[in-house]
């Protein structure tokens, strides 16, 4: 995610930060840079123009000049106005005191529409409610099925028996009124262009059951064009906020970070991948902490919560704080970490990690080799992985159908990944300023 923009900044907060004083000429050629930077990641004009000037305003002064770590100082600005960029966050759902409430989803074809709903669906009700997802699309006779098949995996009921939209709509609500549902997410008919037939269709669908939500679903990877349909979306329709899909393969971030300014609507969520629980919502200064390249250190610890007991997490916070995590520990924790999604994904939650760097990097399809090369050491070698000389690297990279260069690498991996775990035990409840401070 932000994989291209984040090397760009990396590269630019690397001159920052290696300058003992700061000037304000030195600033001015950064955000230069960052300027270009932006724009080359397709990021709407005027809202770069708004930006650089909205830093320069507040970098270029005397509480940032004279600190004695300037660059960190910048940098920490850079990141507020980000945050407040994209922001502020709005991600909860309005929920009507009179239930049904109806959350419509809209957007152009191929944008993830009916994949949201679902995903939605499956958040809502890990939240208590209890959902039901509604087919109304009935141009493409798919879409039904897919939803149905979306909803079978997440326990979740579909409807869509009807002739029209509205009718569908109808019969949707007295079935959720009947069963006690909480929530209807409708999931609506795409076109591939905003036309008068469709929009005629959705301001009918709103004028009819006025939702409590209209959210835009937008594909993050067109960028600029995201922005546009956005745009257009609320100009004619009129939508309480926007969902972007695909975000985990955006490596320009221009969408997530010119939409809110444009459209002066939220983003409540995004999709970060395939699975049904790739879901989340949207946190500006989150996304603003990894598109700097200081990873994600909060979402990485919701995701680990899910995974881990309360004492799990304890007996590990001591293994860390102690400098006692071994080759054990990680095989044990390899299995949880697998179940957290993409293992580059994840390393690019960490502070210091989050920049591309092969020398950390992790394919998925490593995995397998990893575990059989742990499992080639002695129970000795795992809990003291520096007595593992060439002849024992020999050993396990035979025993496990590796390369002694391979085995290399993981004791490298496992060394830098140990310094950096103890560090971030050692941050505690990741306060504010001790996160945005982190490794600089």
């Amino acid at each position: 995610m932000f994989e291209g923009i984040s090397v760009k900044f990396g590269t630019i907060f690397k001159k920052l930060r290696g300058r003992g004083k700061l000037s304000e000429k030195n600033i001015e050629e950064s955000l230069k840079e960052i300027r270009l930077a932006l724009l080359e990641a397709d990021v709407n004009y005027k809202v770069v123009k708004k930006f650089i000037h909205e830093v320069k305003e507040r970098a270029i002064g005397e509480a940032v000049l004279r600190n004695i770590t300037p660059g960190q100082q910048v940098v920490k600005v850079i990141h507020e106005e980000l945050t407040r960029v994209m922001g502020p966050e709005n991600n909860k759902i309005n929920i009507s005191s009179r239930p049904p409430t109806i959350i419509v989803l809209v957007g152009l074809q191929g944008s993830g529409k009916t994949t949201t709903c679902a995903k939605l669906g499956g958040y809502l009700k890990e939240k208590g409610y209890h959902p039901l997802l509604v087919a109304t699309d009935i141009q493409r006779p798919a879409a039904r099925k897919q939803l149905e098949i979306l909803g079978k995996e997440l326990g979740l009921p579909v409807f869509g028996d009807g002739r029209d939209p509205l009718d569908i709509c109808r019969g949707a609500k007295d079935l959720a009124i009947s069963e006690g549902r909480e929530v209807l997410l409708v999931d609506t008919a795409g076109r591939l262009h905003i036309d008068e037939k469709l929009m005629k269709e959705l301001k009918q669908l709103k004028k009819v059951f006025q939702p409590e939500e209209v959210l835009l679903v937008a594909d993050a990877m067109t960028g600029q064009d995201a922005v546009n349909i956005a745009q257009a979306f609320e100009g004619t329709l009129g939508i309480s906020g926007v969902v972007l899909t695909k975000l985990d393969g955006d490596a320009r971030g221009g969408a997530a970070l010119s939409i809110k300014a444009v459209t002066n609507k939220p983003i409540k969520f995004i999709g970060v991948g395939e699975k049904l629980d790739a879901f989340q919502p949207f946190c500006p200064d989150r996304i603003a902490s990894r598109i700097l390249g200081m990873g994600d250190v909060l979402t990485l610890v919701e995701k680990a919560e899910k995974l881990a007991s309360e004492e799990d997490a304890r007996q590990l916070e001591k293994k860390l704080l102690k400098d006692a995590f071994t080759f054990e520990d990680f095989l044990s924790q390899l299995e949880r970490i697998k179940k957290m999604g993409s293992l580059q994904d994840i390393l690019g939650l960490v502070p210091g990690l989050s920049l591309p760097n092969q020398a950390l990097s992790f394919d998925d399809r490593q995995v397998v080799r990893t575990e059989a090369m742990i499992q080639s050491m002695t129970r000795e070698e795992r809990k003291v992985p520096h007595t593992i000389d060439g002849s024992r690297r020999r050993r396990i990279a035979q025993g496990s159908g590796t390369s002694v260069e391979e085995v290399n690498r993981l004791l490298k991996q496992f060394t830098q990944m140990k310094k950096m775990m103890k560090k971030m035990g050692k941050m505690g409840k990741f306060g504010k300023e001790r996160f945005l401070n982190f490794g600089t």
